[in-house]
């Protein structure tokens, strides 16, 4: 009954420090996203003042921070599943190597290639718009571009549950696997109430709660899907002025 009881403190412990370090490195993931946004607007005013070579430095060092971003991405998957996995055993548990290997499992399931990152594109894509708005990025279709001009990193702008903008949202929580925002609360309460499809219409994906996460990229995604909504704004009322004159 001791060694039972013994046995639950060390896991509860190791859960509890797993959770901690999940946490702060999250915290690291998310300043990664604010600088890229940052480095992203930088590289913009570069471009319109014809600053190309400034554009170029800016573009490797978001290379080598879209790196960084894996690879914090990958130890905060490794320490949260550890955290889960973790049962003591009759030896101690090698947890470097533990570490070690979920972490080069993650990286094996994932590109290697830092150039093919949803992030470095839309650093591209944002600089290739300064002065080719609506043409092809080199190697893109008109096709291409017709499909993707006026995308988001944010696939839905009202959260399914509540009703509310995702840019008002207190707690925003993204699915891993259809990429869909809620509100934290109301699709906990969702799942908690046996549904396992996504809530957004039309949209074949199952849920489980361990696959909605607070995305630590989320924050920045849904600060530049507001400044997006309040430029189109801005376009609005400066076109009804204009015709109005």
């Amino acid at each position: 009954m001791a060694s039972t009881s013994r046995t639950h403190g060390v896991t509860g412990r190791i859960r509890t420090a797993t959770v901690n370090l999940h946490e702060d490195n999250q915290s690291l993931i998310s300043d990664i996203g604010k600088a890229f946004s940052l480095m992203k607007e930088i590289a913009v005013d570069f471009e319109r003042a014809k600053q190309f070579e400034k554009v170029k430095e800016l573009e490797n060092a978001v290379v080598e921070l879209v790196a960084t971003y894996e690879d914090c991405s990958h130890f905060s998957s490794a320490i949260e599943s550890v955290g889960h996995k973790y049962q003591p055993g009759p030896e101690l548990t090698d947890f470097d190597k533990l570490f070690k290997n979920e972490v080069a499992q993650l990286k094996a399931n994932s590109s290697s290639v830092p150039q093919n990152h949803p992030l470095i594109r839309q650093f591209r894509e944002a600089v290739w718009k300064v002065h080719h708005a609506g043409e092809p990025m080199p190697g893109e279709e008109q096709e291409d571009i017709v499909m993707t001009s006026n995308q988001s990193s944010i696939l839905n702008v009202t959260c399914p549950l509540s009703g509310k903008p995702v840019t008002e949202l207190e707690h925003p929580v993204r699915s891993v696997v259809c990429k869909h925002v809620y509100d934290k609360g109301h699709i906990m309460h969702y799942l908690r109430e046996n549904n396992t499809r996504c809530p957004v219409a039309a949209c074949p994906a199952k849920l489980k709660s361990d696959k909605v996460k607070d995305d630590p990229l989320l924050a920045a995604d849904i600060d530049e899907l507001r400044k997006s909504q309040n430029q189109n704004v801005m376009t609005d009322v400066m076109d009804v002025t204009e015709f109005e004159e």
